[in-house]
């Protein structure tokens, strides 16, 4: 094989070093099993990257690049697990801030009055928030094995309609559930989680159980360890009773076992790529689940699904014993049915552990008392009045060249106007939400976020995907990956590899920028409110590590536009008669308390997650 590390230094020493060049030039050797660098490729490189190379330093390059036989095939050979994290930690907290560390006990809204006994039917505390679950199992109206027995029964009862489940935990659970009762038996109450079945995504590692990350060519994988998150639920009494499903490695709701659907509209995706615990959750399958979010993986599917999620602050919960897609943009979070059963999960998973350095000693404090009227709150004016673009009359293109061709077109135009017609409709939602806190007192202050090429810089996304699969690409296995479409892993690792690792640093370096600018933009405010499918609200944050919940805020009409493709596995198959909208609202770094409190205030006065799917075996 060549040797890369001798490879770069030649091109570094014709000064081309910074260039795209020699990413492409690599890509091509490899990609055609070469031993040699050939003047041919040199050409193509160079063609590609836009340099410019004049024929004597091809010829030196050609003698010096093919006299060595080893490189980085030597880092190859250490076959790096997914779990070894880079020599090099992202932190959004800039100099100069300062946050509280002491942990105090929270305070929880005042316990809803518990009935003198439990239902008949024990399925009717299917859709009961943690708040008041808790309060039935701590009073022991409710036990949790008969809790966990009514859960485990409603995932096996949905899972074949919608497919949230990788794995069922039923020895483990049975076990933690009869503890948890004996425990509160004898007065040894841990917490409002004492006792609640949750289900986890199948990213975090769960001994003793398959940790399959959604993926095909990882069905049978085990993890001889617990996640950290796991640990501390564990700690909590917490009881699992499922590992539920992901989009393959982190992306979408497309996994191994097929497409995990929403509760609300089984012809749809439940989104991703917590695919399962959102659809778990809206189903009522599970007390609580927990997901993830890289860009997207929790709001995504708390919208489709009608759920409440929480992305919190990057490196407020530890991500050890989770799978790797981003070591800079990776957060772990609860997806619920209230904003305050969010807090509750929060308080049991967030702090150091010893092993993830992004995580600092910021403590959280939730107070279901703390008067949100006092905080500052901005809203994103232009992204609330903005209308969807017209349609555009079609440019002038080349008549199609074949049939499928045509089709394509067609296809992408309907689906275009979808999404428009859908923006269109759900305008409503936002302007009713702007109202109702209008009329809950709350001024509102025009914000804007600050303008930076955001898209580029989630470049970095793409690079450290690719690095944490590297092997899973060079060895072939990505082809055992369910979906293969253009936007989903197997092509963007793939691509990934042309990225120069000058081109990284920079997009680094402008996110440092924007991550200073944010923080003048929350000098002004402690929250923000935000159409969850606006702008690029949902990117820029994922970027500077800010917090965010999402939550229901509608849900839609008959008369809602429907899509024009019945596909499951289209991602743009979302909206629709009977389906729930949201709203946004982001906080300050480790601001939760702050952000929690408000958005809770909110969901109080709609109501809009008291609804629930109508659920069809």
């Amino acid at each position: 094989m060549l040797d890369r590390r001798n490879f770069m230094k030649t091109c570094s020493g014709t000064g081309l070093a910074g260039t795209l060049f020699p990413g492409v030039l690599w890509a091509q050797a490899q990609a055609q099993g070469a031993t040699k660098i050939t003047k041919e490729m040199i050409d193509n490189a160079a063609a590609i990257a836009d340099v410019p190379i004049a024929d004597e330093y091809k010829e030196m390059m050609l003698e010096d690049l093919n006299d060595h036989a080893k490189g980085y095939e030597e880092i190859y050979k250490l076959k790096i697990p997914n779990s070894v994290d880079p020599a090099l930690v992202f932190d959004p907290v800039l100099p100069g801030m300062k946050f509280e560390t002491e942990r105090k006990p929270m305070r929880m809204s005042k316990a809803p009055a518990a009935p003198t006994s439990a239902p008949k039917n024990l399925e009717d505390l299917a859709f009961a928030s943690v708040r008041e679950l808790a309060e039935l199992v701590r009073t022991r109206k409710v036990s949790s094995v008969a809790l966990m027995e009514m859960y485990v029964q409603r995932l096996k009862k949905y899972d074949p309609t919608l497919k949230f489940v990788v794995t069922l935990t039923e020895e483990r659970a049975l076990a933690q559930a009869k503890k948890a009762d004996a425990e509160i038996a004898a007065g040894k109450y841990r917490g409002p989680l004492h006792g609640l079945p949750w289900g986890a995504k199948d990213l975090l590692a769960t001994k003793g159980y398959r940790t399959t990350w959604g993926a095909g060519g990882f069905e049978n994988q085990m993890i001889d360890e617990d996640a950290t998150v796991v640990k501390r639920l564990d700690e909590a009494g917490a009881v699992l009773v499922a590992k539920l499903t992901l989009g393959a490695l982190a992306l979408g709701d497309v996994w191994f076992g097929g497409i995990t659907r929403n509760p609300w509209n089984t012809n749809q995706g439940s989104s991703g790529s917590s695919a399962g615990p959102a659809s778990a959750t809206a189903a009522g399958c599970v007390a609580f689940s927990i997901g993830s979010e890289t860009l997207g993986s929790i709001s995504s599917p708390s919208t489709r699904c009608g759920c409440t999620g929480l992305r919190p602050t990057f490196g407020r919960v530890p991500r050890t014993g989770a799978m790797a897609l981003s070591w800079t943009m990776d957060k772990l979070g609860p997806i619920c049915r209230t904003v305050e059963d969010c807090a509750l999960v929060l308080d049991a998973i967030y702090g150091p552990d010893g092993h993830d350095r992004t995580v600092h000693a910021a403590a959280f404090h939730w107070d279901a008392n703390l008067d949100w009227r006092k905080l500052r709150v901005g809203y994103l004016k232009a992204d609330f009045e903005r209308k969807p673009e017209p349609p555009q009359e079609a440019e002038k293109e080349e008549p199609a060249k074949t049939p499928e061709e045509q089709k394509k077109r067609d296809e992408q135009k309907k689906r275009r106007e979808a999404g428009r017609a859908r923006a269109e409709y759900d305008r409503k939602y936002n302007e009713a939400s702007l109202a109702k806190l209008r009329e809950m007192g709350v001024n509102l202050i025009p914000v804007e976020l600050p303008k930076f090429p955001y898209s580029a810089i989630t470049v970095m996304l793409t690079a450290e995907s690719a690095a944490a699969f590297d092997e899973l690409t060079r060895a072939g296995r990505d082809k055992l990956l369910t979906s293969q479409k253009d936007y989903d892993w197997p092509n963007s690792f793939r691509s990934a590899r042309f990225i120069p690792a000058v081109e990284y640093i920079q997009a680094a370096r402008a996110r440092k920028l924007a991550m200073e600018a944010m923080a003048k933009v929350f000098d002004a405010v402690e929250v923000i409110v935000a159409p969850t499918n606006g702008s690029q609200q949902l990117v820029i944050t994922n970027l500077t590590g800010h917090p965010s919940v999402i939550l229901p805020n509608g849900l839609r009409g008959d008369d809602a536009p429907k899509y024009p493709f019945v596909d499951p596995s289209d991602f743009q198959n979302a909206g629709g008669p009977g389906t729930p909208t949201s709203l946004t609202f982001l906080g300050k770094l480790y601001g939760e308390a702050e952000l929690l409190a408000f958005a809770r205030a909110f969901q109080e006065a709609t109501g809009f997650h008291l609804q629930h799917p109508k659920l069809a075996v």
